[in-house]
Parts: structure tokens; sequence; C-alpha cells
């Protein structure tokens, strides 16, 4: 499989080796049938938790998900990714997100409960400091998860007006500008006490957003007004059909290109969610095994799944059935530790 320009499409895959993770994968994408081939590895960035690409699919930027947290770049032209530069501290602890947007990295740091920019030269590479970083304040009603903020993901959103920052701590959505290299609050939205809020995805029509809680596993259904800034709950669904048997934290939330379903990924129970969208309603259409243990992150790529899943050490891969939206496994790739997946 191609892009455009002739180059063969890659998967990129993120670990942690503190788990014995081999860092970042590249993995060839093969043409039909959506099957993953290593091609390359680098661990020359701790935990390289979480990835993301630069516009024009060049430069992969990972965080280093440690105390200390930093965001590397690596120049991906090649079969193996080469880093471009040192690390750059992120002044806060255990980045577990990072996203592009209008020439700067922002990251999501978990540990502090802060986002960081940093910018991103013309080259590519990154500014040898961070230009800002936006503590969050507040808690929540759990008792060992919501003592603090902890930011979980830094979104923009399809308009690229505004950046989302989601906080599991807190039980809230802030919406953001960036200007000048830094983030400012414009408003901060108040999800349903103890959900523990940890990923959004918008819709492709960027007038929803779907927000999945990891201590409640819940799935929000927000209107999204682009002109305003403003993110409004409308209804919060169930991502099992029933109650959990054990363990349930749902990590990953996914909608495909069409619009026409949301899929969502949860740990303990192993599960993925398919979702019909009905207007500002989901729909669960059913739950298939993950594929492994732990699906820590979920991404669709050319009409296919692919789930990280992290304590089997494999990313799994799911043809999705066009008419329901479920997902049918079809292959894997062991990665130990895998945490996520990027393509480009």
């Amino acid at each position: 499989m191609t892009d455009g320009g002739g180059r063969r499409q890659r998967a990129y895959i993120g670990s942690f080796t503190a788990a014995g993770g081999p860092g970042i994968v590249t993995a060839a994408v093969a043409a039909g049938s959506g099957a993953l081939t290593a091609l390359s590895r680098v661990d020359s960035v701790a935990d390289p938790s979480y990835l993301a690409l630069a516009p024009g699919g060049r430069t992969l930027y990972a965080v280093s998900e440690t105390a200390e947290g930093a965001v590397a770049a690596f120049r991906v032209t090649g079969e193996r990714p080469v880093k471009a530069g040192a690390p750059v501290p992120v002044g806060g602890d255990s980045p577990t997100h990072l996203s592009v947007h209008d020439g700067h990295v922002l990251t999501a740091n978990y540990g502090s409960g802060s986002v960081t920019v940093v910018p991103i030269r013309a080259d590519g590479t990154l500014a040898g400091a961070a230009s800002g970083v936006l503590s969050h304040k507040g808690s929540g009603p759990h008792a060992l998860r919501q003592q603090g903020p902890h930011a979980h993901q830094v979104q923009p959103d399809p308009s690229g007006r505004w950046v989302l920052g989601v906080d599991l701590g807190t039980d809230s959505v802030r919406v953001c500008t960036l200007t000048n290299g830094r983030l400012e609050v414009h408003r901060e939205i108040a999800l349903r006490p103890g959900s523990g809020p940890r990923h959004l995805a918008f819709h492709p029509d960027g007038t929803r957003a779907y927000v999945l809680g990891e201590l409640t596993p819940t799935l929000t259904v927000c209107r999204w007004d682009a002109a305003a800034g403003l993110l409004e709950p409308l209804t919060v669904g169930q991502v099992l059909p029933g109650a959990p048997s054990g363990d349930a934290y749902p990590s990953g939330v996914v909608a495909s290109p069409d619009g026409r379903f949301v899929w969502t990924a949860t740990r303990g129970e192993d599960v993925l969610s398919t979702f019909a969208v009905e207007g500002d309603e989901l729909r669960l259409v059913g739950t298939v095994p993950c594929g492994g243990h732990w699906p820590r992150a979920l991404a669709e790529f050319q009409g296919f799944l692919y789930v990280a899943n992290e304590r089997s050490g494999e990313v799994a891969w799911f043809a999705v059935d066009p008419a329901t939206g479920l997902p049918r496994h079809v292959g894997a790739l062991g990665v130990p530790a895998a945490s996520c997946v990027v393509f480009g």
C-alpha cells in the first residue's frame, strides 16, 4: 500500500520500554489485507507511549512517559526512524498523549495535570524549550484517582480554532486557544462526576464529540459548536451491554471516517464495543474480544481497526463489517508492551 507519492504506507507503534517494549516499531501496511509487517525498531527514547505525525508524514513525534517528561522528534523518510535532535523536557510528569497543532507539539501530562506547548521549527525539529505550560486545577470524587488534575489527552478540534484538554482528575474538558505559543482557557466544561474522562473523538462532520470515561465505562455524546468553542454534553451511555464482570477501564475511542460508527476499547473486559451513530444518539450494536489483553489504544485505517494490546503484547487488526460496523479479528503483530499505533 502506498500514498499518493508512491511511498509505502507505514504504521508506527509506541511501547513501554520499562515493561520490555522495543520502543518505536515501524511496520509496513499490506494493501487489501491491512496486515502489518515489522521493518525496524528504535529504543533511543524511554517509554514512547504515544506518537503523532506531522502534516506530510515526514516527522514523527513521541512522548517520553517518564517522571521527567519529554517529547522527541524523529525523521521517518526511511524505513528506520532517525532522532532529529535531543528530546525536549515538557515541564510535566508522565506525558500520555500528544498532538500537532499550528506549528507546535502539545503534550498532555497525566502526572502533573498540565498541558505543554513546544514550538516546531520550519524543518520539523523541536525548539529547545517549551513555550508554555498550562496547569490544570481541581479534583473529583474518586478517592484514589481524582485527588488532583490528570490531563490525559490534548486534541485540536476539526476547525483548527481550538485545543481541547481532557482531564481525568477533574471530570472536565478545557477548551483553549493557542496564541503566541501559550494556551489560554476559553471555557471549562464539566462532565459527570467520577466518570474520569480519558479521551475524546470528533465526528467527521465536526458537530459532535464523543468523550470516553475511564473510571466509569461510559461514553458521553456532546454537541460541538466550533464558532463559539462550546462543548455541550447531551447524553451518557454505557460502553458495555451489562455490568462489568471485573475491572473495566475504557481506553480508546474512534469514529469511522464515514461517521456511521463509533468504536471503543475497554481494558479488563478486553472488548471492543461498536456503536451505530443515530443523530445525537449512539446505539450499542455489540462487543467482540479485542484479540489480546489490556487494549490501551485504538485506531482506524483504510477500513481496518487496529488495537494496541499492552499486556499481551501485540497490535491486532480487524476487518470491519460495512453493514453493522462490527470488527472481525484478522491478525496480529507481536509488539511487547504496545501502547499506541498511528499511520502515515
